[in-house]
């Protein structure tokens, strides 16, 4: 469960309700709660809630901007740097802002650097096209679409793919083996049909098939991470936002479960 799940709320918030609600461990989203920037602040949430810290989110978000400073080159070598200290296998990073030019004209080449310096897998995430007044706005560089990266781990996100217009499980095909991480939610609409709010839906509470994806990932015996990703700011209590994420994990368990003949089962 990734502790963007809870917010606004506090990143242990986020720990306790993982555990209480059955998650196997926990991606982190770096934001500006300096417990989030700690491996020390970090393992301490990690034992003391038994979860275990499996991936990492950069600090790439809008409202990010002036963690670890400016330097998104920084930010995602520190992102590595934080994994790494506290056992977690994969960082996940957005595609750079096409404004962010040097880095964006290096990005592919820095995520392979980092990913070799560091031994962390460095997932870039599928995002989508923006739009103003109707008309497309290039705001990712090289682009918001990764199947055309030269990147080897790529990280599916549900919603993304809805407000791209994509269907996700044509999406998960293409990727192939370079699918290493899963942001599980759903989305029910495009930019297109002038949606410009990222749903991050419960799964099952859009039009992605989302369930079609977890099941073909069930069947390839896939040993990536699935990660809930939800939005549970709707909420009016603690106990309704705890069922949101029982409801989600629920639905990734029933849908990773594999046929008699295939015993193991995808982790979640």
């Amino acid at each position: 469960m990734s502790t963007s799940c809870v917010y606004p709320l506090s990143t242990e918030h986020g720990f306790r309700l993982a555990r209480e609600a059955g998650y196997d461990g926990v991606e982190v989203m770096v934001t500006r709660d300096e417990k989030t920037q700690s491996a020390d602040a970090l393992l301490t949430m990690s034992e003391r809630y038994e979860q275990p810290i499996l991936s990492i989110h950069a600090p790439v978000l809008l409202l990010t901007h002036f963690v670890w400073g400016r330097d998104p080159k920084v930010k995602l070598e520190k992102s590595a740097e934080l994994a790494a200290s506290v056992g977690a296998k994969t960082v996940v990073v957005h595609p750079p802002f096409r404004w962010q030019a040097e880095y964006a004209v290096d990005f592919l080449d820095i995520v392979r650097e980092t990913a070799t310096t560091s031994g962390v897998e460095i997932a870039v995430e599928n995002m989508f096209p923006w739009k103003a007044a109707g008309r497309s706005m290039k705001a990712y560089m090289p682009g918001w679409d990764p199947r055309g990266f030269d990147c080897d781990a790529v990280t599916l996100d549900f919603s993304h793919a809805s407000l791209s217009g994509q269907s996700s499980l044509e999406l998960a095909r293409a990727l192939g083996p370079r699918l290493k991480h899963v942001h599980l939610c759903d989305g029910s609409s495009s930019s297109d049909e002038g949606r410009i709010f990222d749903e991050h839906a419960l799964p099952g509470h859009g039009t992605q098939p989302v369930a079609e994806v977890l099941q073909l990932l069930a069947e390839q015996r896939w040993d990536g991470q699935i990660v809930a990703e939800v939005n549970t700011r709707k909420a009016r209590s603690d106990e309704e936002r705890f069922a949101m994420l029982a409801e989600t994990l629920e639905f990734a368990r029933l849908h990773t479960e594999q046929s008699a003949d295939a015993p193991d089962s995808v982790r979640v």
